[in-house]
C-alpha cells in the first residue's frame, strides 16, 4: 500500500466515524464503571489529531482556503491538547486541620501517567474559616483563610472559596462541603523522646452528624484507640442561620483494651510506654485540588478555531455579494 493510500485511509470519514464510536464507548466505560482511569480518553483523542492532520495533508480543498485550514489547525490544536491534559491532568480531594500545614497528602487523588508530581512545592498553612448555613441545613457561602510562603519566603495570605482557588505551583485548591472536627492530642513518651503532636480527622459534619467516632493508631507505638466525640449542644440549627464551627463543650470517650475513658480537653491518658495528652478541639476543612496546565492553551485554540471558521464564511458570503436584483425567499 503506497503512502497516499496510507493517508487517504487515515484522512477518511470512515476512520473518523469509528474513532467516534470508540470515543463514545471510552466515555462510557470510564463514566459506568472504576477501572480504566479517565486518561484513557486520549487515545481517542491521539486517533482523532491522527485523522485529522492526514486530512488536512492530503485533501488540496485546504491550500485554496485558508480560513477553513486555520479552523482545522485550530481543532487539530484542541484535540491534541485534550489528549495532553488526559496524560497529564490530576484531581484529588485533601484535608487539613486549623493551624496545621498541607505538605502534599492526599487521601484521595486519580491522575494521568505523564504528570510531573510537584505537590510537596504547594504548601499551605490552614488558618481559621467559615461556614455559613440557612435554615433547613442548606450550606452557603465557605471562607476559608489560608497562608503560605512564596520562593523568596515572603508570607502571602488569602481567602479560599468553592469557586475562588489557591493557585499554587499550577496546582488549584477549592474549599468543598466537606469538613468536620479533629480532636488534637500531644504523645509524651517514657523513654524521653521528643513529644509528637497531631490531629484526627473525625467523620465530615453534619453529613455524619452520629457518626462521631474513629479508630486510630498513636504514631510510633501499637495502641489502637477508638474515639467518640459527644456533645449535648445544638452545632448548626435546622430551623434558623447559623454558622459552622466546634462545640464549646464536649468530652472524648477513649477505648483501649476494653477499658472506657472520658477525657476533657486538657486531661490525659497513661500508658506504659507514655502518655497521651488532649489538647482540645479544631476544625477540619476538606479541599479538591486540581492541576491541568493545558487550560489557557485549551482557550487559546478554541479561538483559533472560531476564528478560523468565521474566516472561511466571511469570504465564502463575500464571494458573490448581494445585489438589488436578488430575491429572497
Amino acid at each position: 500500500m503506497s503512502v497516499h493510500s496510507v493517508g487517504a485511509v487515515l484522512a477518511s470519514l470512515k476512520f473518523t466515524l469509528v474513532i467516534f464510536v470508540f470515543f463514545t464507548l471510552s466515555v462510557g466505560v470510564v463514566y459506568f464503571t472504576k477501572g480504566p482511569p479517565a486518561w484513557i480518553l486520549a487515545v481517542p483523542f491521539t486517533l482523532f489529531a491522527v485523522n485529522l492532520t492526514a486530512a488536512i495533508l492530503t485533501n488540496p480543498v485546504f491550500r485554496r482556503q485558508t480560513g477553513l485550514l486555520v479552523f482545522h489547525l485550530g481543532l487539530l490544536g484542541l484535540v491534541l491538547l485534550l489528549a495532553a491534559s488526559r496524560l497529564s491532568y490530576l484531581k484529588g480531594h485533601l484535608e487539613v486541620t486549623e493551624g496545621e500545614a498541607f505538605t502534599g497528602q492526599l487521601t484521595e487523588y486519580e491522575k494521568g501517567p505523564l504528570h510531573p508530581w510537584h505537590l510537596e512545592e504547594a504548601r499551605f498553612v490552614q488558618k481559621s474559616f467559615t461556614i455559613d448555613y440557612a435554615p433547613g441545613l442548606n450550606r452557603g457561602r465557605t471562607l476559608s483563610r489560608v497562608e503560605w510562603l512564596d520562593e523568596k519566603g515572603q508570607a502571602h495570605e488569602r481567602i479560599v472559596g468553592d469557586h475562588h482557588p489557591l493557585v499554587l505551583s499550577g496546582y488549584r485548591f477549592y474549599t468543598t462541603h466537606n469538613k468536620g472536627f479533629a480532636p488534637i492530642f500531644v504523645w509524651h513518651p517514657a523513654d524521653g523522646s521528643p513529644p509528637r503532636q497531631g490531629s484526627i480527622h473525625l467523620p465530615s459534619y453534619p453529613a455524619h452528624e452520629y457518626q462521631q467516632a474513629l479508630s486510630w493508631t498513636v504514631p510510633g507505638t501499637r495502641h489502637e484507640i477508638w474515639s467518640l466525640l459527644e456533645f449535648k449542644e445544638v452545632v448548626l440549627d435546622e430551623k434558623r442561620a447559623s454558622t459552622f464551627r466546634p462545640p464549646r463543650e464536649h468530652h472524648l470517650v477513649l477505648r483501649y483494651n476494653d477499658e472506657r475513658h472520658v477525657i476533657k480537653a486538657g486531661e490525659s491518658l497513661q500508658f506504659p510506654d507514655g502518655r497521651l495528652h488532649y489538647l482540645g478541639l479544631r476544625a477540619w476543612m476538606g479541599y479538591a485540588v486540581f492541576y491541568d496546565w493545558t487550560t489557557p492553551w485549551l482557550l487559546a485554540a478554541c479561538v483559533v478555531a472560531v476564528l478560523g471558521l468565521g474566516w472561511h464564511y466571511r469570504q465564502k458570503w463575500a464571494a458573490r455579494p448581494w445585489s438589488g436584483d436578488d430575491e429572497i425567499d
